[in-house]
């Protein structure tokens, strides 16, 4: 039974090669033959995954190909890809088929592992454009992508009565891979089967009811577009219009049901059911055409598109129409030159774009190319030619790599394990300790290929190698990847940096005895974005002393304070402080506390400056070294209690308008004067120190006490 099987098989084939002669020649088909002659030699008793006769399936997938005008190498790679691995080794097909067939047969059997792939990997939830990238880049040839998508769907047709899980899985990785494809190549034939049978295999019910209706108008619609085509030509002859054709345009059921979900009508309010395509010579012809459209029909409102004056950006170009036809039916109307509609059915302005719903333009050029060598019917009569263009022209420059889960991951080419865990989660590189590539443990520094497998071995804690930013280890080619390695350890670095740097900061403020020291302006001045980064600057030691010093004193360092009101004594020598008992000695009072009476008070002899006046819980004298303590002297305020003395105050408030002339007031009431002023304003709340002169505590007190009943102000205090 099979070899009378066999024998019809090998009678349609030697059918189907008399007619490839007369195109191909000779001595390509001949080529052919060979092929032919090695599948029902080794395959006669094999079968294809779907169930079907290896030699049946071979040849519905070739005499497809040759049928759409692909060249003699494709259709012979086509009945030869599907036999065991082990008969169609290079070696093998070599001295019988030559190097650029073994090529193609190869690159055919690398993508049959794709359906291996895609049975453990989902294609749904954003892989299929990572599937299809991966996809053309396991490839130099693009003929072997043709060769897979005509395999799909003779392998589609096949399964109508096979398994209901397998038929579905096909079908689904048909529709979300295979047919996308085929759109974005341009190859409108094998798009729209494959669409249609995926279609009517994953909504059967869906697909029959729709088929069913359009089966049930089939005359009707025959006989309308036949009645269409006879008054439109009618018209376009009486204009003068010469080199025309008017044809219906074939419906697709897939298609009709995305347009009737996307754009949420019902299949009656499907313009496109009904639907002529108008060639026409020349630019001008395709709008006069236009013109006498509109003129016989109503235009029906909103469905116009001129895609000829405004191309759309892959350069499809067309004019499209929509009218209440004969009997009040809605009709949709193409008008194009022959030119553009060559260049339309080649895929050069193949309109996968919108249709995939705008996913994949990074793929734009390349995809370009790949639309221009499609001429190849008319332009290249050589397929060597043709297939020396093809090679190494897509994504020689990235690898695609999958997840233990089955996500792919795109890499520059040349990348390693360690790249990978990096593009897969920052944390995932920090923590590496190891991978495995397809089940086997690797070094770091090996380098990927398209279709490995990844797993990355991490440690519980840890952080990476300095080792890893060597560029002669090899173990990082990614610049993203290294740059998250650097960041890390500046990041361990920059903790130790800041805090070493802000004690530096302060100890020079607390040496110079300032106050008022704002480390935003402080930071500013030094060209700093934040008090961080001069912390840090300081810490590292990139900024020193002495220019820390500087900025301090240009900045902060108070001026002499000036009598405002009346005629007062110096402030650096109040004679009233009593030392020791003693009146009159040179005493200072110290700006880091700023003491005034009744304040507990205590000196300091300092050398050439006399005696310094602290208060008595100042922390310059807590935290005073044992060995200078001696220096260190009893003071009183005594007559110094009639005098007037600097004191700070803070003030923390929710910022309003009108604050700072509340509390204004209340300074002029209390008779008090300002030395000086800063206030600073975060968010909602505002931060304002005061240095007041004050007779004494009392005074300050009441001041104090006064401000924290302004409206907004929470908190009021000495510093």
């Amino acid at each position: 039974m099979v070899t009378h099987a066999l024998s019809l098989q090998a009678r349609d084939a030697e059918d189907w090669l008399g007619g490839l002669e007369a195109r191909f020649g000779p001595e390509k088909t001949a080529l052919i033959r060979r092929a032919l002659d090695e599948l029902l030699a080794r395959g006669a008793d094999l079968f294809a995954d779907s169930g079907a006769p290896l030699v049946e399936h071979a040849l519905g997938c070739a005499m497809q190909l040759a049928g759409m005008g692909f060249d003699a190498e494709t259709v012979a790679a086509a009945l030869l890809s599907g036999l065991p691995e082990e008969l169609i080794r290079p070696e093998r097909l070599i001295p019988r088929f030559g190097d650029a067939l073994a090529q193609l047969v190869q690159g055919a059997v690398r993508l049959e592992r794709m359906d291996s792939l895609l049975t453990e990997t989902p294609v749904e939830g954003g892989q299929s454009e990572a599937l299809r990238q991966m996809l053309l880049a396991m490839t130099d040839d693009i003929r072997v992508v043709l060769i897979k998508l005509a395999e799909r769907a003779q392998a589609l047709r096949e399964l109508a009565d096979g398994d209901e899980a397998r038929r579905r899985k096909v079908a689904l990785d048909t529709r979300e891979l295979y047919a996308p494809l085929a759109n974005r190549l341009g190859v409108w034939q094998l798009k729209w089967e494959l669409e249609d049978l995926a279609c009517r295999y994953l909504e059967p019910d869906t697909y029959r009811q729709i088929a069913k209706r359009l089966d049930e108008r089939r005359l009707d619609r025959e006989s309308y577009i036949e009645q269409v085509v006879r008054q439109l030509g009618g018209e376009l002859e009486q204009a003068g219009i010469r080199d025309f054709s008017i044809t219906g345009r074939p419906k697709h059921i897939a298609s009709i049901l995305g347009k009737m979900r996307k754009k949420h009508l019902s299949f009656e309010e499907v313009y496109d059911v009904r639907a002529v395509r108008v060639l026409v010579r020349d630019v001008k012809d395709c709008y006069q055409v236009l013109g006498l459209v509109h003129h016989l029909w109503q235009p029906i409102p909103g469905q116009f598109d001129d895609y000829i004056s405004r191309p759309k950006g892959n350069g499809y170009r067309s004019l499209h129409t929509a009218v209440i036809g004969p009997e009040d039916k809605a009709l949709e109307v193409q008008i194009r030159t022959h030119d553009m509609h060559r260049e339309a059915e080649l895929g050069v302005a193949a309109h996968w774009r919108y249709k995939e719903g705008g996913h994949g333009e990074a793929l734009q050029e390349k995809i370009a190319l790949l639309r221009q060598l499609l001429a190849w019917k008319s332009e290249l009569a050589d397929s060597e030619e043709l297939a020396r263009q093809f090679r190494h022209e897509l994504f020689q420059d990235e690898v695609y790599v999958l997840t233990p889960q089955g996500r792919v991951v795109a890499l520059a080419a040349g990348a390693t394990p360690l790249d990978f865990a990096y593009a897969v989660h920052t944390e995932l590189g920090h923590r590496c300790r190891g991978a495995k590539v397809d089940g086997a443990l690797v070094p770091l520094d090996t380098p990927l290929r398209t279709g490995q497998r990844v797993e990355i071995l991490t440690a519980k804690e840890g952080g990476p190698s300095r080792d890893w930013l060597n560029p002669h280890l090899g173990f990082l080619r990614s610049s993203r990847a290294r740059s998250k390695v650097r960041q890390w350890f500046r990041q361990q670095d920059l903790d130790t940096h800041i805090q070493d740097g802000r004690a530096t900061v302060e100890r020079e403020i607390h040496r110079l005895g300032l106050t008022n020291v704002n480390l935003d302006k402080l930071a500013a001045r030094l060209k700093f974005a934040r008090p961080e980064e001069l912390f840090a600057a300081a810490g590292r030691g990139d900024l020193g002393p002495s220019a820390l010093d500087r900025a301090l004193h240009e900045e902060f360092q108070p001026p002499a304070p000036k009598p405002l009101v009346g005629a007062r004594k110096a402030k650096a020598a109040p004679t009233g402080i009593l030392v020791e008992g003693e009146a009159n000695m040179l005493t200072t009072l110290a700006g880091c506390c700023k003491p005034a009476p009744p304040d507990p008070i205590v000196g300091y002899t300092t050398l050439g400056r006399g005696v310094t006046i602290h208060r008595a819980d100042c922390a310059v004298i807590t935290r005073l070294p044992e060995a200078r303590r001696p220096r260190l002297l009893n003071a009183d305020w005594g007559a110094a209690k009639g005098e007037v003395f600097a004191v700070d105050v803070e003030l923390f408030a929710h910022d309003r308008p009108g604050l700072l002339k509340d509390i204004t007031e209340i300074l002029a009431q209390e008779k008090l004067n300002v030395v000086r002023v800063n206030t600073q304003s975060t968010d909602t709340e505002a931060h304002m120190e005061f240095t007041l002169e004050v007779r004494d505590i009392a005074q300050l007190s009441r001041f104090l006490t006064r401000v924290t009943h302004v409206r907004g102000v929470f908190q009021a205090r000495r510093k």
